[in-house]
């Protein structure tokens, strides 16, 4: 743990590493002395997300991260931006307002509502009010109790860290061998993108020509050297095109080992026009809670990738002219993947 106090600015006090045992942190408290200045608690928290969950102080990849901000009043700053960036990069804000603005005071208020705004979900778990200073104390039991209840941490998962993405890939004859290689390269610029590891996102991958086969589940690499040493490793195929039959392989092959609280991503790559009915498959996949994600190069056709692709398929349908061009829509892909995942409501 580390302590920031923040007045018209934010300064860490000590920071995740400094300190090693529970002796130690009390003393470097009890030697912080008053900054004093205004309430900006939104710059406070957009300088906890930035600087100090960094891995440079001491931030560990598997821990969760918990930012317990207290605010004297309300806060002379607004909160809402920095602290969605806060939710975004898996910050999980408990928000303590000790002497709240009472009815008349209200009225200074930059933030109606500003507890809310901050906190990592609005359902009450994250917020405590406190009549005044002398009653504090009383918060630290129900506080640490919620804490520590990581299960409820809901904000650990973000968009980068929470999903199993598996990958359906065309190896048609159509495709070539040094074409195959350009989408393997796509297939590891997407993955580079995710936190990997056996709790955070997991990656499988699939090849399918008038056949299937599964090239790697998702329980098979835990780590994100593993996975691209693995899709290197892939090997091209080399036949007809049933899109239709290669999404319900994936469906019954790799996302049948999905893990409940993960998201279901399928991210498939062809290019050409499928030999079977893709129809009912898309249908099921989507009713499965499958997001889908189609992905069409050359001579791929457009009306296909839009019944594979979840709705809206603006957002999920995605058509590249050739394969050298595919790297462009990675960082498109990301942002969508990434501002679905945030849309999602903070009840």
């Amino acid at each position: 743990m580390g302590v920031v106090q923040y007045g018209d600015n934010p300064a860490t006090q000590f920071n995740l590493k400094t300190h090693m045992n529970s002796q130690d942190v009390k003393a470097a408290i009890e030697k912080i002395s008053q900054r004093g200045g205004l309430s900006n608690a939104g710059r406070a928290i957009s300088f906890v997300t930035k600087n100090f969950f960094s891995k440079f102080n001491g931030n560990r990849g598997g821990a969760p991260n918990v930012a317990v901000v207290m605010v004297d009043g309300w806060p002379t700053d607004k909160v809402e931006e920095a602290s969605r960036l806060a939710r975004e990069s898996g910050v999980n804000i408990f928000f303590i307002t000790i002497e709240g603005a009472s009815e008349n005071e209200k009225q200074y208020m930059l933030e109606p509502n500003f507890a809310n705004k901050a906190v990592c979900r609005t359902n009450g778990f994250y917020s405590l009010t406190v009549q005044n200073w002398f009653s504090l104390h009383k918060t630290v039991q129900p506080l640490v109790k919620r804490v520590c209840d990581t299960d409820r941490l809901a904000c650990s998962k973000t968009c980068l860290n929470s999903a199993d993405i598996g990958f359906v890939i065309d190896g048609s004859s159509s495709v070539g061998t040094s074409n195959f290689r350009t989408v393997l390269q796509f297939v590891a610029n997407l993955s580079r993108e995710f936190e990997i590891s056996d709790t955070d996102t997991r990656i499988g991958a699939m090849q399918y020509t008038y056949e299937q086969r599964l090239e790697f589940g998702f329980d098979e690499y835990r780590t994100k050297s593993d996975v691209l040493n693995a899709i290197k490793r892939v090997g091209y195929w080399s036949g007809g095109t049933s899109t239709g039959a290669a999404i319900h392989y994936a469906l019954e092959q790799l996302f049948k080992k999905s893990k409940p609280n993960k998201r279901k991503l399928m991210i498939l790559i062809t290019d050409g026009r499928s030999y079977d009915d893709i129809r009912i498959p898309a249908m099921l996949a989507h009713h499965k809670g499958v997001i889908t994600y189609a992905i069409g190069v050359a001579w791929a056709a457009q009306d296909e990738l839009d019944i594979v692709a979840t709705h809206p398929a603006r957002d999920h349908a995605f058509f590249v002219d050739e394969f050298d061009n595919l790297y462009k829509v990675v960082p498109k892909v990301i942002q969508n993947i990434c501002t679905e995942f945030n849309s999602q409501p903070r009840n």
